[in-house]
């Protein structure tokens, strides 16, 4: 059973969590320019993983809400080393989901766009050899010369930084195509880069009820964060930005809790 905590608390019916999921937020209604949003699950010791996998956090409530959350995007943007980890390849979406799409004005497949300013990507991978559209692959003008031309055979490569991500670039080439919402599914490297560029619209945080202790890092961090010293309190600092916690659905003991940046 899905319940709607806050706001206005209900029981949801299957019906009533596709509603509530799949209608447009306000926030993003109201929104002049692209919106971003980012969804991530993190155990409730802030581990972002367990055995390297997103995916063992996580139980059939939480893939049904990630599924509905990825229905609505324009293009799904994801990091390079979370295509490798979590094996994205072939149909993102159900028939029921295309379906869906087709019925609302989109097309019935949204594109994979997958940073990496390496290009360390094999270009056989699923992600690019059984998608129903073509991919994008965004990069740096660094990025080795030879990746870049056997990537263009089965992507769109597009640079987006010199010789580092540049966020507003980045968000600039998506919506010169044609895509207002731009939904990310990690990983934490590229959250941490938004987050720094303060152009993260909204966070969809689904909270584990798992221990995983270890080594596993958070949902967040930026290149160079590995750094000690008050120079990294500094850092943080400078990029901390609040939000605005707007609604928590619960299911068993898991959580899923939706922030927005508060409006300027």
């Amino acid at each position: 059973m899905m319940e709607r905590i806050f706001p206005d608390p209900a029981v949801l019916s299957g019906a009533a969590l596709e509603h509530e999921v799949l209608a447009a937020p306000p926030e993003n209604r109201r929104s002049t320019r692209p919106w971003v949003s980012f969804n991530f699950i993190a155990s409730i010791d802030g581990a972002a993983t367990m055995d390297g996998l997103s995916g063992k956090l996580g139980n059939a409530w939480d893939l049904r809400v990630f599924s509905l959350m990825r229905q609505t995007a324009d293009v799904v943007l994801v990091g390079a080393q979370t295509v490798r980890a979590e094996g994205y390849g072939g149909e993102l979406l159900s028939k029921a989901a295309q379906k869906w799409r087709a019925e609302n004005w989109l097309s019935e497949h949204p594109p994979v766009a997958i940073v990496s300013g390496s290009l360390n990507l094999d270009p056989g991978l699923e992600v690019f050899t059984q998608a129903p559209v073509r991919p994008l692959v965004l990069t740096l003008a660094s990025a080795p010369q030879e990746r870049r031309e056997a990537l263009s055979e089965v992507s769109d490569v597009v640079t987006v930084g010199e010789d580092s991500l540049d966020v507003a670039r980045l968000i600039t080439e998506l919506s010169g195509r044609g895509y207002k919402n731009l939904h990310s599914e990690g990983g934490p490297t590229l959250l941490g880069s938004f987050a720094a560029a303060g152009r993260v619209d909204e966070l969809n945080l689904t909270v584990s009820p798992m221990l995983v202790g270890g080594s596993a890092g958070r949902i967040a961090h930026s290149p160079g964060s590995h750094a000690t010293g008050s120079h990294v309190a500094g850092a943080q600092a400078a990029v901390a930005s609040g939000m605005t916690l707007t609604r928590i659905l619960k299911a068993e003991s898991m959580l899923f809790l939706r922030y927005v940046r508060p409006a300027t």
